[in-house]
């Protein structure tokens, strides 16, 4: 089932974003208020997201009050982009032949496989996950402080699929429950 199609903000007032036309492709697949997302929080994203619209403002926040934040800490300069490598895709959990509807699906997930600096340094999930220190507390805290903001947070560690990206999405769950893996 799609998530609901309300948001707290309209992505438009948080950065740079289009409103799409509602998305449903028959089965199963569907954004009832689906948005094009260029950026938001001042960061640019590599490609478009085409985003459910409640997840734009958990992303925001996130890259704002997480991200930003431990860039600084970390690394003395902010994130001036995110390499996407994953949002709107009609399409089961790991590409799984006839298994559940992935989150993608309902343009309520997205994959961010970098995080590129104002120097133009870029700290990737895939090398730095087993980088410097500076690299490694940089992702490890904000994929763990993602937690906080989305319902999944899969990243390195958590399975073969997700070993070079950080996947953040808000599945709904009957128990309210977060999966942080």
């Amino acid at each position: 089932m799609a998530p609901p199609a309300r948001c707290a903000t309209e992505p438009s007032e948080l950065g740079l974003a289009e409103r799409l036309r509602a998305i449903d492709e028959g089965n199963g697949c569907e954004v009832p208020n689906p948005w094009r997302v260029l950026t938001l929080a001042n960061v640019n994203f590599s490609q478009p997201a085409t985003l459910n619209c409640g997840m734009a403002n958990p992303l925001n926040d996130w890259l704002q009050d997480v991200v930003q934040p431990a860039a600084q800490r970390r690394f003395s300069e902010s994130v001036v982009s995110i390499d996407v490598v994953a949002s709107y895709s009609c399409r089961a959990r790991n590409n799984k032949r006839g298994g559940k509807m992935s989150e993608h699906g309902y343009g309520n997930a997205i994959d961010i496989a970098a995080f590129t600096l104002e120097s133009g340094r870029k700290i990737t999930v895939l090398d730095g996950w087993r980088g410097s220190s500076d690299e490694r507390g940089f992702l490890q805290l904000v994929r763990q402080e993602a937690c906080n903001d989305f319902m999944t947070v899969l990243g390195p560690g958590s399975d073969r699929h997700h070993r070079d990206h950080i996947h953040l999405d808000l599945q709904n769950r009957r128990s309210g429950q977060h999966y942080c893996s």
